[in-house]
């Protein structure tokens, strides 16, 4: 978290400085990814120098910071923020909500679903619906955390094969995503997820094998075995669009993939 957030505004340096400090770069290391010298950088870290709004974005560029966190560098250095917070409902998203209904339509029979920065489901198609059979009502009220749902022992937790290796596969991602992002509430959602049950020791990722962490859930006929990608929009200069995440569910083996399409394995 950045310093003294609670009772001052924190200071364009002070927040270059936490980003540099967080992508584990030194002075000299981001002075020579942004093509700067070093005695300009420790000016605007330590206030001695006000940059300029290109030089923000410049830096902001360099250390890889996330859209909207770039628009409080900007507005800490006393400039107008230039990425628009809008919700998908707006109008002028209406292309990108289509193209995300229409990615997931595409990708039935088997399961997909698109979450935003904090795993609240923005959609789904109709093969995640019976995923979720059996959750506690309380989990799939809007805003439907896929997270809290999956890892939740009233969730989908009881119905996962392999609990514990998905558990530890779902927690590490959700650890990289807030070194990247500082979001308070990513740390706040780890925190409570951290502390749900392990589903006890079981067959591990590590197998030579293997070539990613399996999500193995128990169904009527059995159990489906998925592998999962994640899909971005390339370039996005909205934030919104920044942060949304496509996750889909290819069958990892022909039974599963007989399953979803209504036929037995052949």
């Amino acid at each position: 978290m950045f310093p003294a957030m609670d009772t001052q505004p924190v200071s364009v340096g002070e927040q270059v400085r936490h980003w540099r400090l967080r992508r584990r770069l030194s002075q000299l290391d981001l002075a020579c990814e942004a093509e700067i010298s070093t005695r300009h950088l420790s000016f605007i870290e330590t206030g001695r120098a006000s940059p300029s709004r290109e030089m923000i974005l410049h830096l902001a560029e360099s250390l890889d910071v996330p859209l909207r966190q770039r628009n409080n560098l900007l507005l800490a250095a006393g400039y107008a923020p230039i990425y628009q917070d809008r919700s998908l409902d707006d109008p002028a998203l209406r292309p990108a909500r289509e193209a995300i209904d229409a990615l997931l339509a595409a990708h039935e029979p088997f399961p997909a679903l698109a979450v935003d920065r904090h795993w609240a489901l923005i959609a789904a198609n109709t093969a995640v619906s019976p995923l979720m059979a059996g959750a506690a009502p309380e989990l799939l009220k809007p805003p439907v955390n896929v997270l809290r749902l999956s890892l939740h022992p009233s969730g989908l937790a009881p119905r996962i094969a392999n609990l514990a290796e998905w558990r530890d596969h779902l927690l590490f991602r959700l650890r990289r995503q807030f070194a990247e992002t500082a979001d308070p509430v990513l740390s706040d959602l780890l925190t409570e997820l951290a502390a749900y049950p392990t589903g006890g020791p079981g067959p591990r990722a590590g197998d030579l094998g293997a070539i990613a962490v399996p999500l193995r859930i128990r169904a009527e006929g059995g159990v489906l075995s998925f592998l999962s990608t994640t899909m971005m929009f390339g370039t996005p200069l909205d934030p919104t669009l920044a942060e949304v995440a496509l996750e889909t569910f290819l069958p990892a083996d022909a039974a599963t993939a007989a399953a979803l399409r209504g036929a037995s394995p052949k």
